[in-house]
């Protein structure tokens, strides 16, 4: 059990605290209520962008990484379609200079044109490597508008066009961040060796001067439910032919959410997982074969992806993955392989809250 202090500050902002004493370390995790769902359709890929931008330097501090490097920390970052989350980890003597990095930039980044330019490039290279330079890469640019015709999860957190990027000014950039960048838009764990109080004084030191915001009520237009099959089939110069199915399934806050999660895993997880043992081990169908959920936070997709082994049609794969789900939906799952995967389940839960980082993380 992870012991849990809290502390809200008028500006709205939510602190969580866990005092760690087995490291001389402390982690400072920020998560932002911002995905790519926030997103105008026409101006997509801004959320990640801003992962970028947050380093590119902030209205007091015009180089975020090296007051962090000299006093031993780092950080990094990453986006999803819900979150934008930032950390750092620093030695607990220099925990100030974390908390007065992170603060100064949800004041305000100063939104340099030079800043912007630097970081639009290197979104763009981030573009082209993963979705278009590489085998396989534009799948997610092919199937999310499949699934969702209204849901902005129609696009993948990268954006839908590289355009969007490069058109991108500094009034896009400085109203997204003002409209989302927030104290009472976002959430401050810290884990590590800090008290719960001077982690207050300090907190309310660098973040509490920084206003409250209004930040509009999210909004999302929610996606009709789908009753016919969608296909597109693609011809790319790519190693192997490749099948990716999605079903939609239930929301992160739904309860049946755990049992999608336990499901892919009974497909999936491990050399003994159903996929892995029928349809490679044994009838050797595949070379490859997973399957994973989304884990966004409104209703999002179960993916079953695979590899045909060489000799094997797609339409022999494809029934094949068809006829391992219909025993999913048919057939009870026996008690053992279920209590297999709680316990797995359960293993990597409490191991993923041993580090004094994930457990910040984790918090948020």
């Amino acid at each position: 059990m992870i012991e849990v202090n809290r502390h809200k500050l008028d500006n709205g902002l939510t602190l969580l605290h866990h005092f760690d004493d087995t490291t001389q370390m402390v982690a400072v995790n920020v998560l932002y209520n911002v995905g790519s769902r926030d997103e105008d359709p026409e101006k997509t890929g801004f959320a990640h962008l801003f992962e970028h931008l947050m380093f590119g330097g902030s209205v007091n501090i015009p180089d975020f990484d090296e007051p962090l490097q000299e006093a031993g920390g780092e950080n990094n970052a990453w986006t999803s379609e819900d979150i934008t989350n930032y950390y750092e980890v620093v030695p607990k003597a220099n925990i100030e200079t974390a908390l007065w990095l992170e603060s100064d930039r949800m004041l305000s980044l100063d939104f340099s044109q030079k800043s912007l330019d630097i970081q639009k490039s290197v979104v763009c290279e981030e573009f082209k490597q993963r979705l278009l330079n590489q085998p396989y890469g534009d799948i997610a640019l092919l199937i999310r508008p499949l699934a969702y015709n209204k849901h902005p999860y129609s696009w993948p957190t990268i954006g839908k066009n590289l355009k969007h990027i490069e058109d991108a000014t500094l009034d896009d950039v400085k109203e997204f961040f003002f409209k989302h960048y927030a104290p009472n838009n976002a959430i401050l764990a810290v884990a590590g060796n800090i008290s719960f109080e001077e982690c207050k004084q300090l907190v309310d030191k660098w973040f509490g001067p920084i206003p409250y915001r209004e930040v509009k009520k999210r909004e999302l237009p929610q996606e009709s439910v789908q009753n016919e099959a969608r296909f597109l089939e693609v011809h790319r110069n790519v190693p192997m032919d490749a099948i990716t199915k999605a079903y939609h399934m239930c929301a992160r806050t739904d309860e049946d959410y755990h049992c999608c999660d336990i499901l892919s895993d009974i497909l999936s997880n491990g050399r003994s997982a159903r996929l892995t043992q029928r349809l490679i081990m044994e009838k050797r169908l595949f070379s490859e074969v997973n399957a994973y959920i989304s884990g966004s936070i409104d209703p999002g997709l179960f993916y079953v992806t695979g590899k045909p082994a060489p000799g094997v049609s797609l339409e022999e794969a494809d029934e094949a993955l068809k006829q391992e789900l219909k025993e999913l939906c048919n057939e009870l799952v026996s008690e053992y392989e279920l209590k297999k995967l709680v316990n797995k389940f359960e293993s990597t839960d409490v191991f993923s809250n041993i580090y004094y980082l994930n457990k910040a993380t984790n918090l948020c």
